[in-house]
């Protein structure tokens, strides 16, 4: 059994300061806690203490530059810590006194997920510790899983694991329209050997030389290190993304950013069809976007990470993808995309992939959800589609219950050429909820504790492998810096 390590995940976002704006109580027909821009037209910066607000006074204080949605997040870290709690949504405001800050670039009906990918902006800005150097403004995010699963039937094993992952990010204004982000992030994970946890159905990569089925592969030690570049134009902005390590404009913002997975300790037996692009060597991206629509196309490397996970991989730019995000209120994100990888499967070379995903995102008094579906066609090879339903329902500052639900078609559960069911596609649905229960330390710091039973639906020619009616559970540990 592995001996857990733990990881102290940490990260930082530097965000610029932008348009003014408040927190306090929402004015009818706005969801609570979402960020409302000040009418500058109406204040008198010469009677304001803009030391006591967090920024600096210049000749032209920037709290009078209002740059739009597209380029400069709102501008509520002036002053978090007068901030009141939000009641009934689990995201607490206040500085000083909230366990699980959020922070992150978005606009009034956005915020970022990972990569260049959009979340609904009433899902609450990123969680985690900011800190104001100078003209950046850094975020710090991150978290280290204590889990302990065991996963059901005669193919399913039990295992204690940690999952981590630390993530730093950097924002700062160059000039009145050009603004840039730095992104590093990282994970431990390679320590749990790479054969990774027990996770029954997902396949997906290799261990040893050989194709890992019903367990889910370690992350890279390097898990993103890129640098985003936005210019204003108008009411908008063009952007350019660009990452030895980072995640293409392909699927949904990754399962470990979204909040309608933020308390589920396995990844989705569906990873591999949604987003295991997130961690790919060679990515560049270009986009134009405005607070309702953003539309993206990358180039990046096809093939995904290998074995050897404590290193970084030459990059490469061998395949392509195209997304666009319609984000029309502060409680929707919906994204299509498509992209065709080169040879993405060590295990089926020669096999280039086309790839098409839709989702939808809602978000609104502490529930987040996600529901997705994506088609992944084989050239050569047979198209095998996947549906995914996802929701977390934060009902106060201490419990929290989610679940998932999801269907996929799969040819991989049996790799052995010589077993009769060697590439035949099984339909499979796995159904998981569970509880959390939140307990804050220090600051932004938090401790989740809570577990998950999950049950499957399979076809009949799978009960001699994997019983007529497997269970799997898991119990778990999460220490976040952002709860």
């Amino acid at each position: 059994m592995y001996r857990p390590i733990l990881l102290a995940g940490v990260a930082a976002s530097l965000l610029p300061h932008a348009a003014m704006a408040q927190t306090a109580a929402a004015p009818s027909g706005m969801i609570p806690g979402m960020t409302m821009p000040m009418d500058h037209s109406q204040m008198d910066h010469s009677k304001m203490d803009h030391l006591k607000m967090g920024h600096a006074v210049k000749d032209q204080p920037k709290s009078d530059r209002i740059m739009p949605d597209p380029v400069t997040p709102p501008a509520a870290h002036h002053d978090m810590s007068a901030m009141p709690d939000m009641p009934g949504t689990g995201q607490m405001t206040g500085m000083a006194d909230m366990p699980a800050m959020t922070m992150g670039m978005g606009g009034t009906s956005y915020q970022m997920g990972s990569g260049t990918a959009r979340l609904p902006a009433a899902e609450g800005m990123m969680r985690g510790k900011m800190i104001h150097a100078g003209d950046w403004m850094l975020m710090a995010h991150g978290y280290a899983w204590g889990v302990y699963t065991d996963q059901g039937g005669p193919r399913g094993s039990d295992k204690a694991f940690v999952a981590s992952m630390a993530m730093l990010m950097a924002d700062r204004d160059l000039g009145e329209r050009l603004h840039l982000q730095l992104r590093g992030m990282g994970s431990l994970e390679p320590a749990m050997g790479a054969r990774g946890y027990p996770n029954l159905f997902a396949t997906g990569e290799v261990a040893n030389g050989r194709p890992l089925v019903d367990r889910q592969h370690p992350h890279d030690l390097f898990m993103e290190l890129s640098a985003r570049l936005d210019y204003r134009i108008g009411d908008g902005s063009v952007f350019v993304y660009a990452a030895p390590v980072g995640e293409p404009a392909l699927g949904p913002s990754a399962f470990m950013h979204r909040g309608s997975a933020r308390y589920q300790p396995l990844s989705p037996i569906t990873h591999h069809w949604f987003d295991s692009t997130h961690i790919t060597y060679g990515v560049v991206t270009a986009g134009y976007q405005t607070g309702a629509f953003q539309l993206e196309g990358s180039a990046f490397k096809g093939r995904e990470p290998d074995e050897h996970r404590w290193g970084i991989e030459s990059p490469k730019l061998d395949s392509w993808s195209v997304r666009g995000t319609w984000t029309p209120t502060a409680n929707v994100a919906v994204q299509l995309s498509h992209g065709r990888l080169e040879s993405p499967e060590e295990s089926h070379p020669g096999e280039d992939e086309n790839r098409t995903t839709a989702s939808l995102q809602y978000a609104r008094g502490g529930v987040t959800t996600t529901f997705a579906y994506a088609l992944k066609d084989r050239a050569p090879g047979p198209a095998l589609s996947a549906f995914l339903a996802e929701a977390t329902w934060e009902i106060d500052r201490h419990h929290a219950i989610f679940g998932r639900v999801e269907n996929v078609a799969n040819d991989e559960l049996f790799p052995d050429h010589d077993d009769p069911l060697h590439d035949r596609k099984f339909r499979v649905t796995k159904a998981e909820a569970g509880y959390a229960y939140r307990i804050p330390i220090l600051g932004p710091f938090g401790v989740a504790l809570g577990g998950t039973v999950a049950a499957y639906d399979k076809p009949a020619a799978l009960d001699a492998a994997y019983g007529k009616a497997p269970v799997s559970w898991s119990l778990f540990t999460k220490f976040a810096l952002g709860l």
